[in-house]
């Protein structure tokens, strides 16, 4: 199977160097706006975006939402240096990943492949066994033949990288997980450092699942190690 790739940038250079890395393993879509990435992702069938923050029109940050109402696709943010704040906000949007300008186009591959393996495994035909479809912990339930999170019998609304490090946490209840751990089991073989994205993910996480998300029942952070998921207390 070809994947698509939609790569909105309104810089020339940048789209250029990604389509001259990609276009060998991946058929390109390219827009200079979100508006124009927009009109892409509603008459052609994308696989993930590569998307850029600061854009004319309507910025990333704006199509990241337009895009989230509706879709869920692997989205992979590019970002400059400076800014930090907006990289958190669209993590925190439903982006999967990000990487900042300037970067090496060899580590976009590397990126793009590891998210698209798993959407790969969601749509793999295979189940598991009968005994692991449903990871259960207190009110939440697993369903992993839907690939569907319940809170108290109600869905949860997770993206694909929320979905893998719920379901990486709900495997073994009560084992703490390095943030290096949680890094290489769900983006890929290689580990970046990239702990603000794993904190953002965490904290939307606990946002969706915790009653009180600055008082965690399930997901709890263990100071200098990582974090693990267990069953609340009983009052």
């Amino acid at each position: 199977m070809r994947y698509t790739l939609l790569i909105a940038d309104d810089e020339p250079e940048i789209v250029e160097l990604l389509q001259l890395y990609l276009e060998k393993d991946y058929n390109i879509v390219t827009a200079v706006n979100g508006v124009e990435a927009l009109e892409c992702i509603h008459s052609t069938q994308i696989d993930l975006v590569i998307l850029d923050i600061m854009m004319p029109v309507m910025d990333g940050l704006q199509l990241i939402k337009q895009i989230r109402s509706t879709h869920h696709m692997p989205v992979l943010f590019l970002s400059a240096k400076s800014q930090d704040h907006d990289k958190i906000l669209g993590l925190g949007l439903g982006a999967d990943d990000y990487i900042s300008k300037p970067f090496n186009p060899l580590e976009i591959v590397a990126r793009v492949e590891a998210l698209l393996r798993r959407v790969n495994q969601f749509d793999a035909p295979e189940v598991p066994a009968a005994k692991e479809l449903n990871l259960v912990l207190g009110e939440l339930r697993l369903d992993r033949s839907q690939c569907i999170l319940f809170r108290s019998g109600k869905p949860v609304t997770l993206t694909s990288t929320e979905y893998k490090i719920v379901e990486l946490l709900l495997e073994q209840p009560g084992r703490v997980f390095t943030r290096k751990k949680i890094y290489e089991a769900v983006w890929g073989d290689y580990y970046a450092h990239e702990d603000s994205t794993i904190m953002v993910h965490i904290s939307n996480i606990r946002e969706k699942i915790e009653r009180d998300s600055r008082q965690p029942e399930y997901l709890k952070t263990i100071r200098g190690l990582g974090y693990k998921i267990e069953a609340p207390m009983e009052s």
